[in-house]
């Protein structure tokens, strides 16, 4: 595994990046083509994303057997959609595929995915998570299952132990989630917080892991990030959007918007989920301000990007990953470019 980069004196982080995926004919080939770019520019990590059209975990075994040493992690696999013991065979044979460079990201994902797409209900959010994670810490460790939970059961189920470790991170905005996530995971995972909400973010990172007597050091903090390299206004315009386009659903969700209203926008928050409510979604995306668009997402020149990348990095975000607002070949080549020379091992 290459050594993260520098940032300053002492900080040190990882290039980490989300490939676009748009799934059809050929995509996953485009995919591991991608990777394979990146593994040889130097990248420390490819994270996937699990949001339909493709099963990130069947790509990730796909990506891990054509590459030798980037590390491939999943932002995030939703704890509701496979049962633990489905969630440790995969795991089990990711890490003996490529021993040391699988990271498993778990979430609780949505109403619309869970209760929507899949028919499941969305319930008890923290106490899944918690089971989640103490059946797949038994099953890793060689253990028959034996438990019974609020939300969860499983007996009789048993795996060989994992010979390599694999890290799991949360994905985590709010305080019980982040408790979690530092009491009994490897790390976390950011995602859509204002740069006004990060130092309030790393300080409950930091609370927490006092609390269970872990250094801050011990825990992976990640983010996904948003972002573009831009070289005017008119593309600035179009990449806020993109953001809008994209993420405006995500500040709809209960979680979110509970999150959006907690650090200072309470009466934005409250406008964009009544708007999206009914079905308005043009109104819902232009309650994203230019101003908070511009506070979330990373767009800018390549300068602006570096420097934003780098403020994220000392405050404690060791692992920034990034995805390219656009789908034009050249801003995305600026994009990750920039990405590059900010975070590739030296």
């Amino acid at each position: 595994m290459s050594t993260p980069a520098e940032v300053g004196p002492s900080t040190r982080f990882r290039s980490a990046f989300t490939p676009r995926f748009d799934p059809g004919k050929g995509a996953v080939g485009q995919i591991v083509e991608a990777v394979r770019a990146a593994e040889q520019a130097g990248y420390d990590d490819v994270w996937l994303a699990d949001a339909g059209g493709v099963d990130a975990l069947t790509l990730a075994a796909i990506v891990l057997d054509r590459t030798e040493r980037i590390r491939v992690g999943i932002a995030v696999v939703p704890a509701y959609t496979r049962t633990p013991a489905v969630l440790a065979a995969t795991v089990a044979t990711l890490a003996d595929l490529a021993p040391g460079r699988f990271a498993l990201g778990l979430g609780t994902s949505s109403e619309a995915m869970i209760n929507g797409w899949h028919g499941l209900a969305l319930e008890r959010p923290v106490a899944r998570m918690r089971e989640t994670l103490a059946l797949l810490r038994g099953i890793f460790a060689g253990e028959r299952t034996s438990f019974t939970g609020q939300t969860l059961r499983s007996t009789g189920y048993r795996q060989p132990a994992l010979a390599t470790s694999v890290p799991i991170l949360l994905a985590a905005l709010r305080p019980r989630m982040t408790e979690l996530a530092v009491t009994a995971a490897d790390g976390i995972i950011l995602n859509l917080f204002p740069l006004g909400a990060l130092d309030s973010l790393m300080a409950g990172i930091h609370a927490a892991a006092a609390r269970a007597g872990r250094e801050p050091a011990e825990i992976e903090v990640a983010s996904r990030f948003q972002g573009q390299v831009v070289a005017n206004e008119t593309e600035h315009a179009a990449a806020r959007d993109a953001f809008r386009f994209h993420f405006t659903p995500y500040f709809a969700n209960r979680v979110y918007n509970a999150f959006l209203a907690e650090v200072g926008y309470p009466d934005l928050a409250a406008e964009l989920e009544s708007q999206a409510r009914v079905g308005n979604w043009a109104a819902a995306r232009a309650c994203l301000t230019d101003q908070l668009v511009d506070d979330i997402a990373v767009i800018g020149d390549a300068e602006h990007f570096r420097a934003r990348l780098s403020t994220y990095a000392e405050a404690g975000i060791g692992t920034p990953i990034m995805f390219c607002l656009s789908a034009d070949p050249e801003h995305q080549r600026r994009t990750f470019e920039a990405l590059r020379t900010a975070g590739a091992p030296r």
